[in-house]
């Protein structure tokens, strides 16, 4: 990958019209937090831009991550007068489970994101017939982690690949055996 060149190097300015948001992200803000986006965009300006894949066909660019300072825009006419109503933006080429992945990617790093649209994710992607280990490694969950948002998910079709082979298989003989000897076993020889 040596002549690989980050988006961030390629800053675009384009009508915030032409930019919509993506339909998955689990990603909350709560509002004294976009408040203080406002602010600090106010203030600051936009520091970063926000990521996009284009949709040639729709010609529109689709928020990958950014999507609370898009919706900065969108919210405040000050912010929006003064930016002339352009964005930055920066554009990545990934099919559909690997942007969700970037989504995800992101705002982990950033912090705290919405569990039951997280299980709506997972459950987009082994739809998509993305693996666990898949899973695990392009949006940063552990396979316990993975474990439990299908089990939130409750459903089966989040399992049907799933070897259980790795169960308990009990030995009913010996059990029966120690309950036997346990039945035994008089409160004085316990002691």
């Amino acid at each position: 990958m040596s002549d690989f060149k980050s988006p961030v190097y390629n800053v675009l300015s384009v009508p915030m019209n032409k930019v919509k948001s993506n339909d998955y992200n689990p990603n909350k803000v709560a509002p004294p937090e976009m408040e203080l986006l406002e602010i600090s965009i106010w203030e600051d300006g936009y520091t970063q831009p926000i990521v996009t894949y284009y949709d040639e066909d729709n010609d529109i660019y689709i928020v990958v991550d950014g999507f609370h300072r898009y919706l900065t825009m969108s919210n405040s006419q000050r912010i929006r007068e003064r930016e002339k109503g352009m964005l930055p933006i920066v554009v990545i080429n990934k099919a559909i489970g690997e942007r969700m992945a970037s989504t995800i990617r992101h705002n982990r790093a950033r912090g705290s994101h919405n569990v039951e649209l997280m299980s709506v994710i997972v459950t987009e992607l082994t739809e998509m017939g993305k693996g666990d280990a898949w899973i695990c490694k392009h949006i940063g969950m552990s396979k316990d982690e993975l474990l439990r948002m299908k089990q939130i998910t409750g459903l089966a079709s989040l399992f049907q690949s799933r070897d259980f082979s790795d169960s308990w298989d009990p030995d009913v003989e010996a059990l029966r055996q120690r309950d036997a000897n346990l039945n035994d076993v008089t409160f004085d020889e316990i002691q």
